[in-house]
């Protein structure tokens, strides 16, 4: 078998983007958190087959799905603009595990205003540095600024958030569960343009089709800012529309408990064939 071919582009995902499957399947790679558990060495090892492939070297023995693999391994991990390693919660592979976490925390802990504020900053928290970590272009950034966004994106959001949780005090419980949600997508709109601001005042890279860089655009970063908070939007409302996949309380039918369990309901009530469970979130 000879060496890998020079002429696969690794600039691009490897699924037609122009299609809906294609960009999930690249994404699907992408946020897969098994990167997360990826060493130090494993990363290295993965940029350096990228840098040397772009470089026209090709590792021996290297396969095309193992360059694939290098690739989004690379991607998963380092910024594609400025090169540099993304924090780890930063990191879209990370974006799962933490969502899961954090909203099961919101929406456990919504009654009491102390934790409500602790889990929005804990929240917005983590949605700045992930807005940082894959912000577009490499414009510098200094920590004055950085510090100055992050203050004013968490305590803006916090203030959403307490100021809906007010405006739903005399409403019904039901209306409270959606506090959360509602409070985020509004911080959101606060968060991400404040974390990204660098990008509204200098611009953002655009290239031509091959990738090669043509200059700067403020037009560009805006409309990107803008998908970028209109999939957050959406996002809100995913967690609590997949949640309703399910009824939250759930049946099942007395015959696929254990055996003890089983002939003890069957000995109490023979008449039950079904029993009921709060299945959570």
């Amino acid at each position: 078998m000879g060496d890998l071919p020079l002429n696969i582009n690794i600039q691009e995902p490897r699924w037609d983007q122009s299609t809906f499957l294609g960009r999930a399947r690249h994404f699907f790679t992408v946020t897969d958190p098994r990167n997360l558990l990826l060493s130090g060495k494993q990363l290295e090892a993965s940029r350096n087959i990228v840098q040397n492939y772009r470089a026209g070297v090709v590792t021996p023995g290297l396969t095309e799905d193992q360059l694939w693999r290098a690739k989004y391994v690379y991607d998963s991990a380092f910024h594609p603009d400025t090169g540099e390693k993304v924090v780890l919660i930063g990191r879209m592979s990370a974006q799962v595990p933490m969502n899961m976490t954090i909203t099961g925390c919101m929406l456990t802990f919504y009654r009491k205003t102390p934790t409500m504020v602790f889990w929005q900053w804990v929240n917005q928290s983590f949605n700045a540095i992930v807005n940082y970590s894959n912000r577009s272009g490499d414009a510098p950034i200094t920590v004055q600024q950085l510090g100055t966004a992050y203050v004013s994106a968490t305590t803006g959001a916090v203030a959403t958030a307490l100021g809906l949780k007010s405006l739903t005090k005399h409403l019904p419980p039901l209306v409270g569960r959606f506090v959360p949600f509602a409070a985020v997508a509004a911080a959101n709109c606060i968060n991400i343009p404040l974390m990204r601001q660098r990008e509204l005042q200098v611009g953002i890279p655009v290239t031509d089709e091959a990738g090669q860089r043509l200059g700067h655009s403020v037009t560009a970063a805006k409309q990107g800012i803008f998908q970028v908070g209109l999939v957050g939007f959406c996002l809100v409302f995913a967690t609590p529309l997949c949640c309703a996949l399910f009824p939250q309380r759930s049946s099942i039918h007395v015959t696929r408990l254990e055996p003890e369990l089983r002939a003890q309901i069957q000995a109490q009530n023979p008449s039950i064939d079904v029993v009921y469970y709060n299945k959570g979130l």
